[in-house]
C-alpha cells in the first residue's frame, strides 16, 4: 500500500495493486467535483536549457534577458571593428601620396619612351642582321671543314675515312687510275667541288691501291662512291659514259646536285642581302 510520502514524490509502484476498498477509502473529499491524482515529478537533469527568451517576468528573468542583450550587442561590436580594420588596411595598400603618383607617373613615361626607341624601323634593322649574323656564324662554326681533295694510300684508311667519320658528313670517294680517261678531268673537278662545298669531305684513291680487281680498274673507272654514316648512299661506275672523257666542274656538279649528293647553298636572308646592297651603294 502506497504512503503519502510515496504519492507526493510521484514513485510509481509496480507490486501495488489496489482494492475497490482502498479505491473508496481514499476518494477525495470535494466529491462530485473529482479527485485529484497524484502529482508528477519532473527530475531535475529533465529541464530544458534556457533558449535566450525567459517565460519568467521576475527580477531574475529581466537580468538574464539583460545580460544576453548587452553579450550580443559586444559580440556585433568586435565583429564590425574586425571588419573595419580589414578595410583599412586594403585601403592602406591601395593609397600612394602625391610624390608616389609622380614618381610613377615618371617611370611609365621612361618606359613608354624606351618602347618607342625600340619600335623604330631603323633600330630593329640592326638588331635583326645583327642577330641574324651571329645565327649564321654559329651554324657554320658547328659545322665540319674540310676544303680539300684527301689522299687516300690503301683499303685500310679508306676504310677509316668513311666509318671513323661523323654520321652527318657526306664521304665522297674518287676511285681512279692515272692512265684512264677521264680520271685526271675527275680529280680536277673534285678539287674545285671540295673548295665550293667545304662541308663534304672529298677523297680519292687508287683503284690498285684499294685491292681492286682488274677488270674494275680498266672499265670502271672514274667511279664516285659516296657514303653517309658509313653507309653507302649512292655510286656512279665508269662515269666516262655519263659525262664523256672531257668534262667540267659544273657537269660533274650537277650531277650530283641531282643525285642528292651536294646541296645548294645555305640561302642568305634577305636581311643580310639587303644590307650588303645598301653598304656597297653608300661605298
Amino acid at each position: 500500500m502506497a504512503t503519502l510520502d510515496d504519492k507526493l514524490l510521484g514513485e510509481k509502484l509496480h507490486y501495488y495493486c489496489s482494492s475497490s476498498e482502498d479505491e473508496g477509502d481514499e476518494e477525495s473529499p470535494s466529491g462530485a467535483g473529482g479527485s485529484s491524482g497524484p502529482s508528477k515529478f519532473i527530475p531535475e537533469g529533465e529541464l530544458s536549457q534556457w533558449d535566450g527568451q525567459s517565460a519568467n517576468t521576475g527580477p531574475k528573468g529581466v537580468i538574464k534577458d539583460w545580460q544576453r542583450y548587452k553579450q550580443l550587442e559586444r559580440e556585433n561590436r568586435d565583429e564590425q571593428q574586425a571588419e573595419m580594420m580589414t578595410l583599412a588596411q586594403k585601403l592602406s595598400l591601395t593609397c600612394r601620396t602625391d610624390a608616389e603618383d609622380q614618381k610613377a607617373q615618371a617611370q611609365e613615361e621612361a618606359i613608354d619612351e624606351d618602347l618607342e626607341a625600340l619600335l623604330d624601323d631603323e633600330f630593329l634593322q640592326e638588331y635583326m642582321e645583327k642577330r641574324m649574323r651571329q645565327m649564321m656564324d654559329q651554324a657554320t662554326a658547328r659545322r665540319k671543314v674540310f676544303g680539300c681533295l684527301r689522299d687516300l694510300t690503301d683499303g685500310e684508311d679508306f676504310l677509316n675515312a668513311i666509318d671513323k667519320e661523323e654520321k652527318h658528313v657526306i664521304v665522297v670517294v674518287c676511285i681512279y687510275e692515272k692512265e684512264s680517261p677521264g680520271c685526271q678531268a675527275m680529280i680536277g673537278c673534285l678539287e674545285a667541288l671540295s673548295k665550293d662545298h667545304p662541308n663534304v669531305k672529298f677523297c680519292k684513291i687508287l683503284a690498285s691501291s684499294a685491292g681492286l680487281s682488274k677488270h674494275f680498274k680498266v672499265s670502271g673507272v672514274p667511279a664516285l662512291l659516296v657514303y653517309q654514316g658509313g653507309d653507302l648512299m649512292t655510286n656512279f661506275v665508269r662515269l666516262t659514259d655519263t659525262l664523256g672523257e672531257d668534262f667540267f666542274v659544273s657537269d660533274v656538279e650537277s650531277l650530283l646536285l641531282e643525285h642528292g649528293v651536294l646541296s645548294q647553298e645555305e640561302p642568305v636572308p634577305d636581311i643580310i642581302k639587303n644590307s650588303a646592297a645598301n653598304d656597297s651603294d653608300a661605298d
